[in-house]
């Protein structure tokens, strides 16, 4: 599984950084400045684990911990990443919702390894629900949910259904009779267009998402199948 690390920092330096390290360790990541717009961002997203740095400008990061547990409600593991080593410091993110904490300056290794213990500890109920996962295409069926390139988006019922019957069989050619005939449930008439439209507005929502990758070919004279 890939994992989508949310990283909030405002030092530019250290958020890249932190964003080439966890990419060349296979992880999908998502970068904010500052809290305001960390907040704005996971109204949109949905990230694995986050890396959060406190001094930020406008929304401190003690502020957006507090903002993530009372009022979002979110059970999404945070690792702090701070130049504050203060004890009494730890203590108090801790107990208002830090799931970890590192003092700055790190060691990579050190970070990557705090990591995988906290996606460890939150693993048990990802696990529970069965993925499907081609290229940079995660479904998750129990939610109806799907994500491209660590962005979720934003389906129909229509919709998520075809991607999810392509991406069960990559490799089956699927006529657009076919197609009408197992999401609509009913008999396909050659005027009607509701296949093709659902289709172009699929490959359009997969193309804003991950732009670099092809999902979705069309057979000609066929109809549609997953692109290797």
């Amino acid at each position: 599984m890939q994992y989508t690390i949310l990283i909030i920092e405002d030092e530019t330096d250290i958020n890249q950084l932190l964003n080439n390290l966890l990419r060349a360790e296979g992880y999908q990541t998502l970068q904010a400045f500052s809290g305001t717009e960390a907040k704005l961002l996971l109204k949109s997203q949905s990230p694995d684990l986050i890396l959060l740095d406190l001094m930020l400008p406008g929304l401190s990061g003690e502020e957006l911990l507090y903002d993530l547990r009372e009022n979002l409600k979110l059970d999404i593991p945070v690792l702090i990443l701070s130049a504050k080593s203060a004890l009494t410091d730890k203590v108090s993110l801790l107990k208002n919702g830090a799931d970890d904490y590192i003092t700055k300056p790190f060691e990579p290794d050190e970070v990557l390894a705090r990591i995988q213990a906290g996606l460890r500890r939150a693993g048990k109920e990802k696990a529970e629900e069965k993925q499907l996962i081609y290229k940079n295409l995660i479904l998750f069926p129990q939610a109806r949910k799907a994500q491209a390139a660590g962005r979720d988006l934003s389906l129909t019922a229509h919709e998520y259904d075809i991607l999810t019957l392509l991406v069960q069989n990559p490799q089956r050619v699927y006529s657009r009779e076919h197609l009408y005939e197992l999401i609509w449930k009913g008999g396909y008439y050659g005027e009607n267009n509701t296949v093709n439209v659902h289709v172009s507005n699929l490959r359009k929502k997969l193309k804003d998402a991950d732009p670099d990758t092809e999902y979705i070919q069309t057979v000609y004279g066929i109809g549609f199948k997953l692109k290797e």
